[in-house]
């Protein structure tokens, strides 16, 4: 290992070195607060040692490579991380049973989403994978005397599962077509004609990816799970795995010739249009915030499959663009229901009744969420109009119009479902049992952070060109 790729990886290296410190403060005394900062403190330097990791790049290993994707993909899992680590610490404040583990849990799935992002070998993919899956099943049960936190555990091991036998099978077919699994080799031995073989191979990694992507069809735990998981989780689950698993879609879709056939490159189509349309379509009736937060996660990365469909110049520029926008707004949304939620207070404050005349009591946390909601509509002058915007130009460039009609309907149908939900915070308070958040919420670590992300969200959409001329700039360097 040289000096040269110690400095590359160093990101992860400090990932793990956290999670060590960490270990053996719980085992030596139990800190709540004292456990948070230390994983604080040790994602906050992972991420500010990443402009030297830049000056590596580009940087492969036999099992890891560290690219402008990889980079781009580590910045948006360390701010993610980060912002869950604040928010865990609020919804775990008044929790009765141990704390600290949750932490534990939150930094090995960050240290899985960022091996995932830098994987160059099949190898290195699943061992990515299952890190970032397995703490996972705890995130979502670790309220686990409440019941359906308990069946999101449950049922997204069992379903996850499943999904990656899908993902191993895809693998052994790809093995047996080329005897390669570093993917550059890979690359290299379905040049010309895949093979049938190497499309099978292909279809089921896609099935076992596209789970983890909660694409239509593959969609249906999505809203039970996002429902179930305490706050910190959904909100890690929504945003952190879905970035590190898209990327290394992407990376997939524009290197290996399987992805890019002429078949594949129907069925990318097809589940797009289909997670657009249907994602947007079950959102519509939903009472549940949390509910159709995930049903409108699956409707995003609808309109994100447009960028493996093209796979063209623009395409990695326009999903980063994209991947930045989904993150800081859903981050926004999700921060809101948090700090709504606690484990002390039983399930987690999702119904729409919980937020009914939000405004008459804390006016500018219904403004975050006012914001947030206008993010992922699509409205000029937040981050969700210059991703959308971006997508379109996209979809226009290279003439794919039903994607593009997707796409436009899809965000006329979500208009209306997320003016629902603006409408409720601002209506007359219910003479219901409500749920309230601490009356000091702006001046906590999760306070800050949810409110810093609301203000994110607005300069972004009224000046992107700095996160514009980043990605693109990470993008050249991708090789995109």
């Amino acid at each position: 290992m040289t000096p040269a790729a110690l400095l590359a990886l160093s990101p992860l290296a400090i990932v793990a070195a956290t999670i060590l410190g960490v270990l053996l403060g719980i085992a030596w005394r139990r800190q709540h607060a004292a456990t948070a900062v230390v994983t604080g403190v040790g994602l906050g330097l992972a991420l500010s040692v990443l402009p030297l990791a830049w000056r590596m790049a580009p940087l492969a290993t036999p099992l890891l490579v560290v690219d402008g994707l990889a980079l781009f993909a580590m910045a948006l899992i360390l701010v993610a991380a980060l912002a869950c680590t604040t928010l865990g610490h609020a919804y775990l404040e008044h929790y009765r049973g141990a704390r600290e583990e949750f932490y534990l849990l939150l930094l090995s799935a960050a240290a899985g989403a960022m091996v995932l992002a830098m994987s160059r070998h099949l190898a290195s993919l699943f061992l990515g994978l299952e890190l970032l899956s397995m703490p996972l099943y705890g995130m979502l049960a670790y309220a686990y005397h409440e019941r359906r936190s308990l069946e999101a555990g449950i049922k997204y091991l069992l379903l996850s599962a499943a999904a990656s036998a899908f993902l191993l099978f895809g693998m052994a077919l790809l093995y047996a077509q080329t005897g390669q699994l570093d993917l550059a080799a890979l690359t290299a031995g379905l040049a010309g004609r895949p093979g049938g073989w190497g499309l099978a191979g292909a279809g089921l990694m896609l099935v076992g990816l596209g789970f983890k992507l909660s694409v239509v069809p593959f969609h249906l735990w999505t809203p039970d799970v996002y429902e179930g998981g305490p706050g910190p989780a959904a909100t890690f689950l929504a945003t952190a795995s879905k970035v590190a698993v898209f990327v290394v879609v992407l990376r997939l879709v524009t290197t290996a010739p399987a992805f890019q056939a002429e078949a594949m490159g129907a069925i990318l189509a097809a589940l797009a249009l289909a997670s657009m349309l249907v994602g947007n379509l079950l959102a519509l009736r939903q009472a549940n915030l949390k509910r159709l937060l995930g049903y409108s996660s699956i409707a995003h990365f609808g309109y994100l499959m447009l960028v493996l469909v093209v796979a063209g110049d623009l395409a990695v520029e326009s999903g980063g663009v994209y991947l930045v926008t989904y993150l800081v707004t859903t981050l926004s949304a999700f921060g809101v229901v948090t700090l709504l939620s606690s484990p002390h207070g039983g399930e987690d404050a999702a119904a729409l009744h919980h937020y009914r005349g939000l405004f008459w009591r804390h006016p500018y946390l219904a403004g975050v969420l006012t914001v947030s909601l206008l993010s992922l509509a699509g409205i000029p002058f937040t981050a969700g109009f210059i991703g959308k915007f971006y997508l379109l130009a996209l979809g226009v460039e290279a003439q794919r119009w039903w994607l593009v009609a997707g796409i436009v309907l899809g965000s006329a149908i979500g208009l209306y479902y997320y003016l629902r939900v603006m409408v409720t915070l601002y209506l007359v308070e219910p003479g219901m049992r409500r749920r309230d958040v601490a009356v000091d919420w702006g001046g906590r670590a999760g306070g800050v952070v949810v409110a810093g992300l609301a203000l994110v969200t607005i300069l972004l959409g009224v000046y992107p060109a700095p996160m514009i001329a980043w990605v693109r700039e990470l993008s050249v360097l991708a090789g995109g």
